[in-house]
């Protein structure tokens, strides 16, 4: 999963890890949290949704082309451990509760999102934008249960 750091809590609610790390070629975890740049030039803590790739991309799928259209804030991909972070506003690990998935809470110890992705070795699927600074943490927590009923009706199809 993407790390931001040892100094952060997390609540994990992920039942079967999709992959392990090889600690041969595994990084020590940035250091760095994650904060979205608000409209006034300021920034906003964020805490980070982490899920298995798979689930995210459909779930940024579903987002993108729901009906509602919902802004859907930075997601950053992390190719070595096959997982998405949605960034979501601060207060949401306390209450993260969706199965297969992690929060990890920031409390309020953000950084500027530099144009490169804070965690080593990922990169932006969707890049830091004004007009969608974060992901509503319902409307995701929506999009993840839907993609996880997709995924699971054509892995029953096989």
């Amino acid at each position: 999963m993407l790390h931001l750091g040892s100094e952060t809590g997390s609540r994990t609610t992920a039942t079967n890890p999709t992959t392990t790390a090889d600690p041969a070629t595994t990084t020590a975890p940035a250091t760095t949290i994650a904060s979205a740049t608000t409209t006034d030039g300021g920034t906003q803590p964020c805490d980070l949704v982490t899920v298995p790739a798979r689930q995210g991309l459909e779930a940024v799928d579903i987002l993108r082309r729901g009906a509602d259209q919902e802004a859907v804030g930075p997601v950053l991909h992390d190719g070595a451990c096959d997982t998405l972070g949605f960034l979501v506003p601060p207060g949401t690990a306390e209450a993260w509760d969706v199965p297969g998935s992690a929060c990890t809470q920031t409390a309020g110890r953000g950084l500027r999102i530099p144009d490169e992705p804070p965690v080593f070795g990922s990169g932006w699927l969707l890049p830091p934008a004004e007009d969608a600074p974060v992901t509503d943490p319902a409307v995701l927590r929506a999009a993840l249960d839907q993609a996880a009923r997709l995924i699971e009706a054509a892995d029953n199809c096989r």
